[in-house]
Parts: structure tokens; C-alpha cells; sequence
């Protein structure tokens, strides 16, 4: 928990980020949807079907559909000016303590250590630790074989801890070697330039790199974590938080979960989630 703290507190002083974005203070997010018309947004510019910038438009995927939804219906169905930052896996926490962005809506995965540190809606999905790798790499056919072989490391993700830690945080507990990469995106290129055995992490992020050069690729279809992915807000937002999971319960209700789950994700052979997962208590 120290550590995490010195981290929040260097990515701050890095990023330069101010302590408010507005020039009056909400008492939360919903209160500035409604009132003022704007929102900011963190949330991933490098995952293909969740969340992907490219040029100079905004971000498109299933992430900032649901973020789109969900500010939609914070501002009681009026349209909202949204400003869409990146939020990368190492900055999260930071961008929102210090009020950088408004809320995150980037495959964030509801973790209990995370919860120190913001609260979380949702989920709004619940996703599963897979592994990719090269399409041509037959010694790999489960997430037990990546012992001693060269795993992806990216700062910030829990992924690789799931495969080098036992429980309670991490799940396998094998010994395996990392690579750092800055993002997925880099760990892909680390796959298919050699450097790396498997990618393994959520497989709404696999399958979406994957999409582009599904020959390249093989997921080995071999889940073994459930990860919640929650809308990140500030540390004790409550308001917002039981605001955005009525979003989300209606967003399944009536039908856009899954239609927007087929948009992005229906051709990629993921198996679809059909019901809304159980609501994270807001804290």
C-alpha cells in the first residue's frame, strides 16, 4: 500500500496534474454531468474493440460506448461534451485522485487493493485472464505451460502477478520471466518479433489485438481469473457510483449491453456474457 502511495504520488508530480479541472468544485461527477454539460474521460487509446485512437478523432470500442451510455444517462438523457483523455495502466489512480479525468472507463478490473484508492461502479462486464501467443507455438497449449517461458510485463496490470504469484493475489504462482512493454500494444510487437513466449491478460484486450491478424495469433482459451471491469472514479464518490450502476443495470436491461458485446466482440469467438454481473457495493 506504501508503495502504491509513492507511485500516485511521482505519477502526479510527472504528469504535472492539477488539483481541480474545473473553475467551480462539483461535490461529484454527476453533479458536473448535469450541470455543467461536460465530462472528462479516461480511458485506453491502444485496444483494438475496447477502446482505440486513431488520427486525430476520438477513441472508439466497446469501453467508450459503455462510458457514452453511461454519461447519457447521468445527465438524464441530454447530450454531454465529453473530452477524452488516455489513461494508461501506470497513471489510472493518479488522473483520477487529483482530478485530471472524471471517471475511467479502460478494462479497469475492480481489485480490493485498487478499492483503497478509488471507488469503483459497476462491473459492467466481467472479463477473463487468457494468453496469446504465436500462432506456430505448439509447447503452449494452457496457462501452466508458461512456466520458465517470457511473459509481458506492463506497469500497472495485475496480468503477470495472476502467473508469478500465488493466491490471495496472484493465482498460479509460477516462476516465469518478464518483459517489460509500456503497453499491450508493445507486448504484441514483443510477441511477434520473438522477444516474448505469450501475452496474457484479460481476453477482451487478447481478442481485440488479435482481430487484426488472426493468423498470427492463437488465444489459448484457457480462462482462469474472472476480472471486473468497473467505471473508476474518485475515492469516495458515492453518488456517482450508485448513479452509475443503475447505467449499467438498465444498459443490460434494455438490450445495449449485449448489442454493443456483438458490435465489437461477435465475430472474435469469445464466448458473450448474456446478464448483467452483480453490482460492486459503492464505497
Amino acid at each position: 500500500m506504501r508503495r502504491t502511495g509513492a507511485v500516485l504520488a511521482a505519477t502526479a508530480m510527472a504528469l504535472g496534474l492539477a488539483a481541480c479541472n474545473d473553475a467551480r468544485a462539483y461535490s461529484s461527477v454527476e453533479e458536473k454531468v448535469r450541470e455543467a454539460g461536460k465530462v472528462t474521460i479516461g480511458t485506453k487509446w491502444d485496444q483494438p474493440n475496447l477502446s482505440l485512437k486513431q488520427g486525430h478523432g476520438d477513441p472508439a470500442g466497446f469501453d467508450v460506448d459503455v462510458a457514452k451510455y453511461i454519461v447519457k444517462e447521468l445527465a438524464g438523457g441530454k447530450e454531454v461534451e465529453i473530452t477524452w483523455r488516455e489513461s494508461r495502466q501506470a497513471n489510472r489512480e493518479a488522473l483520477l485522485q487529483y482530478g485530471t479525468v472524471d471517471m475511467i472507463v479502460a478494462s479497469y478490473s475492480i481489485t480490493a487493493a485498487r478499492q483503497n484508492y478509488v471507488t469503483f461502479g459497476g462491473p459492467y462486464i466481467i472479463a477473463h485472464q487468457d494468453t496469446m501467443v504465436r500462432s506456430d507455438a505448439a509447447h503452449i497449449a494452457e496457462a501452466t505451460d508458461l512456466e520458465h517461458k517470457r511473459i509481458c510485463q506492463v506497469p500497472g496490470s495485475n496480468s503477470y502477478k495472476r502467473i508469478t504469484e500465488p493466491p490471495p493475489d496472484g493465482r498460479l504462482g509460477l516462476p516465469a520471466e518478464l518483459v517489460g512493454a509500456d503497453t499491450y500494444t508493445e507486448c504484441v510487437q514483443k510477441l511477434v518479433s520473438g522477444d516474448l513466449d505469450a501475452v496474457t491478460t484479460d481476453d477482451m484486450i487478447l481478442a481485440g489485438l488479435a482481430s487484426h491478424s488472426p493468423k498470427q495469433y492463437k488465444l489459448l482459451k484457457d480462462p482462469f481469473t474472472d476480472e471486473r471491469y468497473g467505471v473508476g472514479l474518485k475515492k469516495g464518490d458515492v453518488a456517482t457510483c450508485e448513479a452509475v450502476n443503475r447505467a449499467i443495470a438498465k444498459m443490460w436491461r434494455d438490450g445495449t449491453a449485449t448489442r454493443l458485446l456483438r458490435k465489437w466482440f461477435g465475430q472474435t469467438g469469445l464466448v458473450l456474457p448474456t446478464a448483467a454481473p452483480p453490482a460492486e457495493k459503492c464505497r
